[in-house]
């Protein structure tokens, strides 16, 4: 029989729940039911509106469905029927499941009650006279957030929600979850239910249990994906990021990639959390954050998926995903997310991304590490562009009002600044500032002690200690690392003398290395080590570095490294003897030593910090270099002959281009005095000159095809099949393209540091097209090598050495028509070279020399010339709107028809300079700028 509620809730307008709390029940309870919450339930009629019934209101939410029953037994002297029970036990669990999301969603708390209104009030009548009756009665039990009277309690709060000042969607997200999550609220008041009404109760009930949805997905995932990320420990220490991390500040990037400076710096956390609650306006917006390495990137997302998590979801779910673990993107962007996504919610339902339930902040961290299957920068603008596309489509759509978080290094953006999508809120992360610093070392001090902090805040504070060092001790990961290092006793302020940022950094990289192999290893190999060992140790872990960076830059399969390793028989006896007393892979064990983990394919490893590995590997590449310069017998030629030296280049070189990073290590370990040791070196400096010869003599044959021209077996296919068999997917004719790159860009690093060095300067230069005046000179040499380069379309000329010409001689050079578009050609000898037609657009030309140039035609639309000497230079019909002239020498330069609206000639000098018919429209000039012009 079908009963009205409003009949069966007559007991609830005259009694007070409160009269059913035990003693002490009150505060034991904790949470209490929140004002909104309160007035819902007086609304519907569940809860009285009397002064005393209001005075619920400090009674705990925990077991309102069990009391409301109890208190329906008390006064009617009879025990509820199911369809009684169902009654009212569903809207008071209902209304706990309201109240405890009330408690911790940072938007709902925000909200404040207001009077209700005439639709409400309809509503509400329609709930009262509901008519419940036992199919009613059991669809409520058998799926809670489902059932007709969940529905009416919806359709109310969601109304009383978006008159208070929640949007409509996120009224309708909240009430879907509410509803949800009913079902534990109703089984726990069934366990004081009477017999009959429990085990029917419970029957039905077990029906929704067995039939997991995405409510039950999605709260899995954040229970074992989200909620334990925070309580990971910090490497090998016993103690959590949650215990140690401190908030970071940011400062606004603009569209041209430059810092706001002038802009007080932001709380990182509360920056992104303003956006999601507080700029609804801004719903297109990609939330971009941005730093250099080291900075916190991925932490950061850690700690603030949690927080959603605990205080915003399920208005907003984050979803953390790291981008080096997606193996293939899709044209499809929805395609890759939903690839990139391992749970249920996201894997089995097609429609996940347009339900009107759900709203995902989508954690997207490290966009340099994405593993493409062209590791390009346009492959990266292409996924930010997918990026920028996705969240404008979610802006525009009702049902996708999805938002988009990324992270990543700030010099994997190098040459698309301006190609990137418009709609980013972009910040880029500061270094850690003194208060950020202390409040670290305060967390530091509670898992160390004062004494062991104190110590080390001496050291930072020191005289002696580095200004280059205090400015590592900035950076979060290396902060720990020097924490950590002196408090073991590994890392002295005697240690520090002076040097480089980068050496200072390859110390600590060096010293941690040294650290983790002789004092944290534990077990290691399940035995005391000798020194020769951990020497050993630290050849797999070069050889792991390598490998990685081989890989993509994120991580490597054990199989790759142990083929690697099988031609060092020292390293093979340490492996095969722990595998006798090891039921684990003893080369896993070993890689563990420093900072490895499991990757995200199975039997492959990464680095916990990137740059870990991207040292590794500079050392590793340092060593060959270093053999390839070893005097052979008797002092006769080398010890490793030419053949052995060409297939090692292809070996070591022929993956991809080399990062700026891994270069500026390697010259820091060939340049640094005691960084290498070798017969016949200055006084701790490599073997230069030798090494600058080799290498320019393999890439003089490779610029003649000399390697891959030939009808047997070439280097490039033996390098080829090798990384194909372990799934790097690099044609020959690739490999062949980058180990002649890369060689290059040694060649180029060699010439300018010997530029700088007088008994070098004449011993060590490198002509790209060979030194005028020579039979090695080819004026269209690196023209071909360009044009090749971009021929096989993985990334081309400029995507591998375009940041790396600087300094470079290209005098005389024949470049006509070729694409230098945004290359760093800063200092760079271009005097006589032709550059009619070619692309320079927002290239890098500051302090270039350019003297008598051929620059007619050319595109320089937005380039940095300032300072620039380009005397005599023919710029006639040349493309130079918005270019940088600023100091730069144009004296006797033909400019004539040339296009120079917007061009910057603060400073220039244009005495003699042709300008007739040159477009002048907007130009920038001050009192520095010479205007004496020809006729």
């Amino acid at each position: 029989m079908a009963i009205p509620l409003k009949e069966i809730w007559k007991f609830a307008t005259t009694y007070d729940l409160r009269e059913l709390a035990k003693p002490g029940e009150i505060a034991e309870a904790g949470a209490e039911i929140s004002k909104f919450a309160l007035e819902f339930g007086i609304a519907i009629g569940l809860l009285s509106a009397t002064p005393a019934g209001i005075a619920v209101a400090g009674l705990s939410g925990v077991g309102l469905a069990i009391r409301g029953v109890k208190l329906y037994r008390q006064k009617t002297g009879k025990e509820p029927s199911l369809e009684e029970w169902v009654a009212i036990a569903f809207p008071l669990a209902y209304l706990e499941s309201f109240n405890q999301m009330m408690q911790t969603n940072a938007l709902l708390q925000q909200i404040s009650t207001t009077p209700t209104s005439e639709p409400v009030n309809q509503q509400i009548n329609k709930l009262r006279e509901f008519q419940l009756n036992q199919h009613l009665a059991t669809n409520a039990l058998t799926c809670p957030h489902q059932s007709e009277l969940a529905q009416l309690l919806n359709q109310i709060l969601s109304t009383q929600l978006h008159q208070a000042g929640i949007a409509e969607n996120q009224a309708q997200i909240v009430v879907s979850w509410v509803a949800w999550g009913t079902h534990p609220y109703l089984k726990k008041a069934l366990e004081d239910a009477e017999a009959s009404v429990r085990q029917t109760a419970q029957l039905y009930m077990a029906r929704q249990e067995q039939e997991p949805d995405k409510y039950h997905s999605i709260a899995a995932y954040l229970t074992e994906q989200i909620a334990t990320q925070p309580e990971k420990t910090v490497f090998n220490e016993n103690f959590t990021f949650h215990d140690i991390y401190v908030p970071l500040k940011a400062k606004p990037v603009n569209q041209n990639g430059h810092i706001d400076q002038g802009t007080a710096a932001l709380d990182l956390e509360t920056w992104a959390k303003g956006i999601l609650l507080n700029n609804p306006q801004k719903p297109n917006q990609v939330i971009f954050i941005q730093a250099g390495p080291g900075r916190g990137k991925s932490v950061f997302c850690r700690m603030f998926a949690d927080w959603l998590r605990q205080h915003l979801h399920p208005i907003w779910t984050p979803v953390l995903i790291r981008l080096r673990d997606i193996q293939t993107f899709e044209k499809n962007f929805e395609n890759t997310l939903k690839a990139a996504v391992p749970a249920d919610f996201a894997q089995s339902d097609q429609g996940w991304l347009t339900d009107r339930t759900t709203r995902f902040l989508f954690l997207l961290d490290g966009f340099d590490e994405l593993l493409m299957e062209r590791r390009t920068s346009q492959g990266l603008q292409e996924f930010l562009q997918q990026v920028g596309q996705f969240q404008q489509n979610c802006s525009q759509s009702q049902e996708m009002g999805h938002r988009l978080l990324i992270t990543g290094r700030s010099l994997a953006l190098h040459s698309i600044e301006r190609l990137m999508p418009p709609n980013l809120e972009r910040v880029e992360i500061m270094p850690m500032d003194d208060e950020l610093q202390q409040q670290w070392l305060h967390k530091w001090e509670i898992q160390v002690g004062t004494d062991k902090t104190s110590n080390f805040k001496q050291f930072l504070q020191d005289q002696r200690c580095p200004q280059r060092v205090q400015e590592l001790a900035q950076e979060p990961l290396l902060l720990y690392l020097l924490a950590a290092m002196h408090r073991d006793g590994e890392l002295t302020i005697e240690m520090f003398e002076g040097g480089s940022y980068t050496t200072a950094k390859m110390l600590i990289y060096e010293k941690s290395l040294d650290w983790v192999l002789t004092e944290q290893r534990g077990e290691l190999l399940n035995r005391q080590l000798t020194e020769q060992d951990t020497e050993d140790l630290r050849r797999i872990l070069t050889e792991a570095g390598l490998c990685v960076v081989q890989s993509g830059g994120e991580s490597a399969s054990i199989t790759m490294i142990e083929e690697r390793l099988k031609g060092d028989n020292q390293v093979k006896v340490l492996l095969e003897e722990a595998r006798k007393s090891l039921q684990d892979n003893p080369l896993r064990n070993a890689l563990a030593a420093f900072y490895l983990q499991g990757g995200s394919k199975d039997g492959a490893v990464e680095f916990t910090h990137k740059s870990f590995g991207e040292f590794l590997c500079a050392q590793r590449l340092k060593e060959s270099l270093e053999n390839w310069t070893q005097p052979g017998k008797k002092g006769r030629g080398f010890n490793v002959p030419d053949e052995q030296m060409h297939w090692e280049i292809y070996d070591l070189l022929g993956y991809g281009g080399l990062t700026p990073e891994i270069v500026e290590y390697l010259m820091a370990l060939l340049t640094t005095p005691g960084s290498v040791t070798q017969e016949g070196a200055t006084e701790g400096e490599f073997r230069l000159e030798q090494l600058f010869q080799r290498l320019a003599d393999f890439y003089f044959r490779w610029c003649e095809g000399e390697f891959i021209d030939i009808a047997e077996e070439t280097l490039p296919q033996k390098k080829t099949r090798q990384l194909q068999k372990q799934g790097i997917e690099l044609g020959q004719r690739q490999v062949d393209i980058y180990a002649g790159l890369n060689v290059m860009i040694l060649l180029l690093e060699l010439h300018r540091y010997a530029q700088s060095k007088d008994h070098l300067k004449g011993k060590i230069a490198f002509h790209p097209c060979g030194q005028k005046g020579t039979q090695d000179f080819d004026q269209t040499r690196l023209l071909r090598i360009i044009c090749y380069s971009d021929s096989m379309g993985i990334g081309g000329f400029l995507g591998t050495v375009g940041q790396f010409l600087r300094d470079a001689n290209l005098s005389s050079a024949n470049l006509s028509g070729a694409n230098l578009s945004r290359a760093d050609l800063t200092r760079a000898n271009l005097s006589r070279a032709n550059l009619t037609h070619a692309n320079l657009n927002y290239a890098n030309l500051s302090s270039a020399y350019l003297s008598s140039a051929y620059l007619s035609y050319a595109n320089l639309n937005y380039a940095d010339l300032s300072s620039a000497n380009l005397s005599s230079a023919n710029l006639s019909y040349a493309n130079l709107s918005g270019a940088n002239f600023s100091d730069a020498n144009l004296s006797d330069a033909d400019l004539s028809d040339a296009n120079l609206r917007r061009a910057d000639l603060s400073g220039a000098n244009l005495i003699g300079a042709d300008l007739s018919s040159a477009i002048l429209e907007n130009v920038s000039s001050n009192k520095d700028t010479k205007w004496k012009i020809s006729p």
